[in-house]
């Protein structure tokens, strides 16, 4: 039972640690965030190692409240149905997973971007300016929308940083495990089977994601929570399949 525990005590121990550093500890928020929050590939800060890290990184007290709170009100149920290892595999590869989902659709949408600037006559030195600065012409913008110049900077420069990934992750094995589980929202406070809670709140991340429409606040990486989400089920399916 120890070891069950101590599984939890560890990630919510590094998770603390992590955000003690980038916030507590004088001058050393910017060098935490570009060393191991998760960078768009081309861009220079990026790192192989930020699928790991980012997932101990949080933009604020709330984020990382919340994300803990999850953590152990869903994780404390598996952990002890499956026991510290095998919780920490499916936890850093549902992380890890939500890292790649989330870069690979991030770089499908940059390079669209980038194809369709340059085929309206957009420059690659202008795109670079773009790119290092944040600002452009009004040509650019008669050419292709402020809207997506701005979308455009941003998935090169605004880094990815939380465990939501893999706490999506946790979410998904939580309701396939404990189906009939009742559920709530702090702003919909009426108890719902986990087996519908859930697949609801993924789509919800998923209609953020295609439209832009956030329901939950701004700067939210749904294609993350979707990516930990996917990978959540498909090492369930497939634990499951080889317990047969």
């Amino acid at each position: 039972m120890g070891n069950r525990i101590d599984a939890i005590k560890l990630l919510l121990g590094a998770n603390i640690m992590f955000y003690v550093v980038t916030f507590l500890v004088p001058d050393m928020e910017t060098t935490m965030v570009n060393t191991f929050a998760l960078y768009f590939p081309k861009n220079r800060y990026f790192e192989f190692w930020q699928f790991v890290t980012n997932m101990f990184m949080h933009g604020g007290f709330a984020h990382i409240l919340f994300n803990m709170y999850a953590l152990w009100a869903f994780g404390t149920p598996l952990l002890q149905m499956w026991g510290g290892n095998k919780f920490l595999v499916f936890y850093f590869l549902s992380g890890i997973g939500a890292g790649l989902i989330y870069t690979l659709v991030n770089y499908y949408q940059f390079t669209s971007m980038y194809n369709e600037m340059i085929a309206v006559g957009i420059s690659a030195s202008d795109i670079q300016r773009i790119l290092e600065t944040g600002n452009y012409n009004a040509g650019n913008i008669e050419a292709f929308s402020e809207a997506r110049l701005v979308d455009f900077y941003r998935i090169f420069n605004a880094p990815a940083v939380g465990a939501s990934g893999a706490i999506y992750g946790i979410l998904v094995a939580f309701g396939i495990s404990y189906p009939n589980a009742k559920l709530a929202l702090i702003f919909l406070p009426i108890p719902i089977a986990a087996k519908y809670f859930i697949p609801v709140l993924i789509a919800l991340d998923l209609f953020s994601g295609i439209t832009g429409v956030s329901i939950f606040g701004g700067g939210i990486a749904h294609f993350a929570h979707i990516g930990g989400a996917i990978i959540g089920f498909l090492l369930m399916w497939y634990w499951r399949k080889r317990a047969v």
